[in-house]
């Protein structure tokens, strides 16, 4: 654990969030109050998949969806 006062805290930013990532950071101000730094790794879309590369045009897609339509 980490413990910076406000003003180190303020000076230090991009090192308190780096820290915070692997560890817990406290900032204590003067008058006491404490603070807890919590890193929260991104959420990814379910949906969030690589794209495919292919040589079908629009055209081609469209047409594929019409007929597969037509024979049901």
């Amino acid at each position: 654990m980490n413990v910076f006062t406000f003003s180190e805290a303020r000076q230090k930013f991009s090192k308190v969030l780096d820290l915070a990532r692997t560890q817990e950071v406290i900032i204590k101000r003067r008058s006491g109050e404490t603070f807890r730094i919590v890193y929260e790794k991104p959420v990814r879309s379910p949906f969030d998949v690589p794209g495919v590369e292919t040589d079908a045009t629009t055209e081609d897609i469209l047409t594929a969806i019409r007929e597969s339509r037509e024979r049901g």
